[in-house]
């Protein structure tokens, strides 16, 4: 599964696998793919170079990168305490009585979740990137577009490729005039913040949009077959996050939601803004049905939901409250039906890649070729 950006940046496999667990990264990568470590959820810098050291004593030497996110945009003088001021008390009582609703208990005493949904604020994402440029990290991605300017010009100083995801042409243009150097075109399918455009549709849209630059495919993509689809309309490879999940490197440290996702069919999804504000696909559950309910307060913009929810959405993983209990994922949940390790997904993805390459071979009278 070769391609001009896989061989750029030294893989097997144009398959991009994104996710936050470090065990996972450095598997994707020791299987022939490139393993991306999503970030946002390291405030402490300490605990990231942890990681980071974890993934380069494990990773074989292969190649791997980070997933940030981080505005555009940057907002002077504004800190968590100035954010947590403008969100209004009506909806931290709703949290409190959703929690109550549902019996979620109280943390004991001195335990706190000590969780923050704030890699989104730039001061957190820049002292993440003080960090991992200390690491030979060959890409750098943001999930809310192109990086800063300066950031870009940081990473290419470094030889590091910039990579920023797109939900449409109109961004993915964006992008390229912005100096990014790959654009993951990221359909309606996809788990988190994801755009309305299918990813049948949208990938080769961005790819005529930014041609030549090399564009990711994303969104609902779990197998050879899909990976081989990808790649036929123009896409130089696969970015896959979901299904990472269900693997046995993974650690949710939660039997309920990992239960739940092999459960869960291709329907049980729902894009919804109750994690953090802009809409992001995630298990449908009883917790985003109260946030969707019309009659309630509704959510608030990012980043005041994100920083509203979070205590309440670790308790709900602390202690498995399954009816509330969900996670970011995309449509491809319904494939996931078995607990497998990394190598065995990549063992079903090329296999699945050869398969389908022949059978379109075959149909066009190339089987001897």
């Amino acid at each position: 599964m070769q391609t001009e950006l896989s061989k750029q940046l030294g893989v097997e496999h144009a398959v991009f696998g994104f996710t936050p667990f470090p065990a996972v990264a450095a598997a994707i990568s020791r299987a022939g793919g490139f393993g991306v470590l999503g970030a946002v959820r390291y405030t402490a810098p300490d605990d990231l170079r942890r990681d980071l050291d974890w993934i380069e004593a494990h990773i074989g030497g292969r190649p791997y990168g980070l997933d940030v996110v981080m505005p555009a945009k940057k907002v002077e003088g504004v800190t968590e305490a100035d954010v947590e001021a403008m969100i209004p008390d009506g909806h931290r009582q709703f949290v409190r009585d959703t929690l109550a609703k549902y019996g979620v208990p109280e943390w004991p005493a001195g335990e706190a979740s000590g969780w923050r949904i704030t890699g989104w604020m730039e001061q957190v994402a820049r002292t993440q990137l003080d960090v991992a440029f200390d690491y030979p990290i060959g890409l750098l991605a943001n999930a809310l577009g192109p990086p800063p300017a300066d950031v870009v010009a940081r990473a290419h100083e470094r030889g590091v490729l910039v990579a920023a995801l797109a939900g449409s042409a109109r961004h993915a243009r964006k992008h390229r005039e912005a100096g990014i150097d790959v654009v993951v075109a990221q359909g309606y399918e996809a788990g988190g913040h994801t755009g309305e455009i299918a990813t049948m549709v949208l990938t080769p849209e961005v790819v005529d949009a930014v041609a030549p630059l090399p564009v990711l495919a994303a969104g609902g993509i779990g197998s050879g077959r899909q990976a081989a689809a990808a790649l036929a309309l123009g896409a130089q490879g696969v970015w896959l996050g979901s299904v990472w999940l269900t693997t046995t490197e993974a650690k949710l440290h939660s039997p309920a939601l990992t239960r739940k996702l092999l459960e869960a069919g291709s329907g049980d999804t729902v894009r919804s803004r109750a994690l953090t504000g802009k809409p992001a696909r995630q298990l449908r559950t009883e917790w985003t049905d109260a946030w969707d309910d019309p009659h309630g307060p509704g959510t608030l913009p990012m980043p005041l939901q994100g920083l509203l929810v979070a205590d309440a959405v670790s308790r709900i993983q602390k202690f498995e409250v399954e009816p509330l209990l969900g996670t970011p994922v995309g449509q491809i949940v319904g494939r996931m039906t078995s607990e497998r390790s990394v190598r065995a997904v990549f063992d079903d993805l090329t296999r699945g890649f050869e398969q389908a390459v022949g059978r379109i071979n075959r149909i066009a009278g190339r089987s001897g070729q």
